[in-house]
């Protein structure tokens, strides 16, 4: 059997592994080590995933404790993930800002089903980090970064061969994350074309009186 686009996310996952930042205070999150991350996702790309279609690729940051980090999926934390996309789980149901965005997003946009026909939500660092019990971003230290780069490199390009499209792709989040994502092109040639979305916690932080002017801008962006 050839397999699907879900079968290869979920052994992508699975199998990421990143050093901690051994003799450093920052530590890797990887919620995938978790059995019952792994049983949710499997529940979740084999639901919307399960052929072999091309995807365009939607890029955030890196998982954050509260959303992907609990859930492995995302841009999904639990409460959408039981209440959307009807996957129940045990986890604790608090909810992270940036997973109310993007499913107010993807119910305007027709729905779970019909948005995962044609996108898969990743990060450019598809693992966490936490120091002091706090996330931070791969770009927050400048050695963090550097160590992580190769893992990056590597980890994209799998995600391309996967989604079976590197014509274009989308950066949630216009500073640090788009400027290391656009010179990381630049040296790797890894997308054709770079799209750029606001990120949805600085919208619902900083715009929330202007939400559904920001989702219409995703979903002008998204009829491509």
């Amino acid at each position: 059997m050839i397999p699907t686009i879900g079968d290869k996310l979920l052994q992508f996952y699975i199998n990421l592994k990143l050093e901690d930042m051994i003799g450093r205070d920052i530590s890797v999150l990887n919620p995938f080590a978790n059995l019952k991350v792994q049983d949710v996702n499997i529940l979740f790309y084999k639901k919307y995933f399960n052929d072999t279609k091309p995807r365009i690729l939607l890029l955030g940051i890196n998982p954050g404790r509260f959303g992907a980090g609990i859930t492995g999926i995302p841009f999904t934390d639990p409460i959408r993930l039981e209440d959307i996309l009807d996957i129940k789980n045990n986890f604790v149901k608090k909810p992270e800002l940036s997973s109310e965005f993007i499913y107010k997003m993807i119910e305007k946009y027709g729905g779970a089903e019909e948005f995962y026909k044609k996108y898969i939500l990743s990060a450019v660092c598809p693992l966490g980090f936490v120091k002091n019990g706090v996330n931070i971003n791969y770009y927050d230290d400048k050695k963090l970064q550097k160590a992580v780069t190769p893992f990056i490199i590597d980890t994209l390009k799998q995600q391309i061969h996967i989604s079976a499209n590197a014509n274009l792709c989308f950066i949630i989040g216009k500073g640090k994350n788009l400027q290391f994502l656009t010179k990381l092109n630049e040296d790797q040639h890894l997308f054709k074309e770079i799209k750029v979305l606001e990120h949805p916690r600085w919208v619902m932080q900083y715009r929330r009186k202007k939400l559904d002017y920001y989702i219409d801008k995703y979903l002008d962006n998204l009829s491509v």
